[in-house]
């Protein structure tokens, strides 16, 4: 095996060689988290890659003090952030800034998302707020 061929790391990840998981509150989802406290030692962002199925998504929630920025590797959504809706497709990226609700619906037949969140999330009921 040569260095190209190693196995995921700490540093080096493979998403689907890792755990995914059913979020809190959403429907249709499988999330990977890819950067966190646990996994990588990170103490400031968390990274999250996640798969959503058509017509699923989350509901109307913000996160109290917390950044969270979604990039759009595959499909499209829509995207409704302080009651104004957009149509995000791949390419985008949509940024929800701290306490302002928003919420995400699939329009495609899939969409595949990377998820940042400053300061980690780590599904802490804690840290969201749901209208």
């Amino acid at each position: 095996m040569n260095a190209i061929e190693k196995p995921t790391s700490k540093y080096v990840l493979r998403p689907d060689e890792m755990a995914s998981y059913s979020p809190a509150n959403h429907t249709g989802t499988k999330n990977t988290r890819l950067v966190s406290a646990a996994i990588n030692g990170a103490q400031y962002m968390e990274v999250v890659l996640g798969e959503v199925e058509k017509g699923a998504g989350v509901s109307t929630h913000a996160h109290p003090g917390m950044e969270q920025a979604q990039y759009f590797i595959e499909g499209e959504a829509e995207v409704i952030i302080d009651g104004v809706a957009y149509q995000a497709r791949a390419g985008d990226l949509c940024f929800f800034p701290p306490d302002v609700f928003h919420s995400v619906r699939v329009t495609s037949e899939r969409m595949k998302v990377l998820i940042i969140y400053s300061p980690p999330y780590a599904e802490n009921p804690d840290k969201v707020v749901r209208k």
